[in-house]
């Protein structure tokens, strides 16, 4: 007998939770009859997507969408807005719900995604992070553009109303495309206690907790066959519907970071939703939260000291 082979089930699955690594794991079943069966016990895990492949095209950039709200009624154009390819569930042989299918006991599950969904212009950066159950209940974006040099003009365009709340909507849908992503995986999986879903250029984050997958399958039992969610439901719609929500938004025209960089229109904005968004949970605490470290954490504290105003938006 093999001296590896003496070692106790619950040690092996204790190295299975630390290695986490979807496709290594999947590897290891091949080992051995043993090793096929303790590795679909693993609660711990990691699936980096490599790409995500839509049956369908679409034409439409987000950039280009969200253009076109300025120029019709924002809330008939968001009800059919159609998000990035990329972020549609997809009922592939190597789609993340098929591949997570051999696991039987997951607690913990992060997903990296190859990239954002946001098409921003050159130095500009957006950054946002979103708490999710059955819909959205929070959400923190940050925006900036770098440039040392920009004119009392380009601050201005960097700063206008109307490009932050574009990257305000942007956000909300991407994040909310990407929730929709989730909900066949949270369906299959029903001791998950965590769910984190991000991306490799670190441009947005999708949280959900034991409480909001609870939400999220308890919305899906009372729904009828036809408008059901998972298999069904991905064919008719790409996203999930973003609530009524207010929003806190803040706004520093320039700001100078450590190092001596420069940006310009540095913009925070916490949205949460009007039924169940986290009421009790100050905005410093959601933003620090969402951003606590690096030059994001050090524009929240500058952007936390200025003077904020708030918006509302009704459901799209």
């Amino acid at each position: 007998m093999d001296h590896f082979d003496q070692l106790p089930d619950a040690l092996i699955l204790l190295i299975f939770n630390s290695v986490s690594d979807v496709k290594t794991l999947i590897r290891c079943r091949s080992v051995s009859k043993r090793f096929n069966s303790l590795v679909t016990q693993t609660e711990s895990l990691s699936l980096r997507v490599d790409r995500v492949i839509s049956p369908d095209s679409d034409s439409d950039s987000l950039f280009v969408t969200f253009f076109k709200v300025f120029l019709k009624s924002l809330q008939d154009l968001l009800t059919n807005t159609t998000s990035k390819p990329q972020t549609r569930p997809q009922q592939t042989q190597n789609s993340p719900a098929e591949i997570l299918s051999q696991f039987l006991r997951i607690k913990n599950l992060q997903i990296e995604l190859p990239g954002g969904d946001l098409n921003l212009d050159k130095g500009v950066t957006v950054k946002w992070r979103a708490e999710f159950g059955k819909s959205l209940t929070s959400c923190v974006i940050i925006g900036f553009k770098s440039g040392s040099t920009a004119t009392e003009e380009d601050v201005d365009i960097a700063g206008g109303l109307k490009m932050r709340v574009m990257w305000t909507i942007s956000s909300l849908i991407a994040a909310s495309a990407r929730h929709f992503m989730l909900k066949e995986i949270v369906g299959d999986h029903h001791e998950m206690e965590s769910l984190l879903l991000v991306d490799r250029d670190g441009e947005g984050t999708v949280v959900m907790d034991k409480e909001g997958m609870r939400e999220c399958r308890l919305e899906a039992a009372q729904v009828s066959e036809e408008e059901g969610w998972g298999r069904i439901r991905t064919r008719t719609r790409t996203r999930t519907m973003v609530p009524s929500v207010r929003m806190r938004m803040r706004h520093v025209p320039r700001l100078m970071l450590a190092g001596g960089i420069w940006v310009e229109g540095a913009t925070l904005v916490v949205v949460r939703a009007n039924a169940g968004g986290k009421d009790d949970v100050e905005d410093a605490e959601l933003a620090l939260g969402a951003f606590g470290d690096g030059s994001s954490r050090e524009a929240v504290l500058e952007m936390l000291k200025s003077r904020s105003y708030m918006l509302e938006m009704n459901s799209f």
